[in-house]
């Protein structure tokens, strides 16, 4: 079959958990034997070949502010997914269900992957609020399926708008690595440090990580990956809120060989976020064996089940 895959940034992943989707389920696809298309955000990927593991890239322009990044960009590539005869378009985020609709004017077939709820970010004022949550009940009429990585937002679809979507919950594959140049390039020791991996914006709560590692008396460091656009004057306060503190480390966007090694070697493993479905960097710090802890969210329970705290 010939299948499509719109509404992240694309590949590689190097944003988030949905990227990071994207790239392993289309590569596994591609395996199976499948055509896959991959729409890109041009400003955002900057990998120059046209296809990545066996995966066409179509990069398209978009709008880069935070409101109209995803939503234009989708809407490009679902019409220029018109005339490429795709059998199967599968679209992330709830956000995108107003789109969904476009490549069933030529017969193909849309599937929607349901993100968290996304509506409760601060990032967000009213009008976008209103719009996300339109979007959920979009989600439940507008292409010819949806599904949740959660149980949790499996429950709230039910239970809002009587509907339930299939869950499919992710895998994790995981290179466990030796201590080795990461780890002296940002000065740390196996297993003496606290790894946090996510976007740094506000519902992602590093700063109550920062605020309590401040308190510690402790020998460890704490390690601080990510970043995220449009969130500046946030990430500014939090590493002001660090700068006195040497122990604590932001180190940006770390992938591949750099980041598999960082959570080889970790102690414990902090997730810290307060929103969002199933978080794929919380499943690859289990699967490499990792302490972990979490913000009690519904959707980081079901996550750790027996195996965290």
């Amino acid at each position: 079959m010939k299948i499509a895959l719109l509404g992240t940034r694309g590949i590689p992943a190097s944003y988030s958990g949905f990227e990071t989707c994207v790239e392993q389920l289309g590569q596994r696809l591609v395996q199976r034997g499948h055509q896959v298309t991959v729409y890109c955000r041009s400003h955002h990927i900057k990998y120059t070949g046209k296809h990545y593991k066996g995966m066409r890239l179509v990069k398209l322009p978009t709008i880069p502010n935070k409101y109209l990044d995803t939503i234009v960009h989708t809407f490009l590539s679902s019409l220029h997914a018109l005339t490429q005869g795709y059998d199967i378009a599968l679209y992330f985020i709830s956000g995108n269900s107003p789109i969904t609709w476009i490549p069933r004017l030529v017969g193909t077939k849309t599937i929607l992957n349901v993100d968290g709820l996304d509506w409760k970010r601060e990032k967000w004022p009213v009008f976008a609020k209103k719009y996300i949550k339109f979007a959920e009940y979009l989600a439940t009429k507008l292409p010819n399926a949806y599904v949740t990585d959660s149980r949790a937002i499996q429950a709230y679809y039910r239970d809002r708008f009587g509907s339930e979507p299939p869950y499919i919950p992710y895998g994790s594959e995981v290179e466990t690595l030796p201590p080795g140049e990461t780890l002296s390039h940002f000065g740390l020791e196996p297993r003496k440090y606290i790894l946090f991996v996510g976007r740094l914006v506000p519902e992602n709560c590093a700063h109550h990580l920062v605020e309590a590692f401040r308190g510690l008396d402790t020998d460890f460091k704490c390690v601080i990956v990510g970043n995220a656009p449009y969130v500046e004057r946030y990430i500014s306060s939090l590493k002001e809120s660090a700068k006195d503190d040497p122990r604590i480390i932001f180190t940006g966007y770390v992938f591949g060989k750099g980041y598999y090694e960082l959570d080889s070697n970790a102690y414990i493993f902090v997730e810290t976020s307060g929103v969002g479905g199933t978080h794929p960097a919380l499943l690859e710090a289990m699967a490499f064996g990792n302490c972990v802890v979490v913000h009690n969210t519904p959707e980081n329970l079901e996550t750790i089940g027996d195996a965290g705290f």
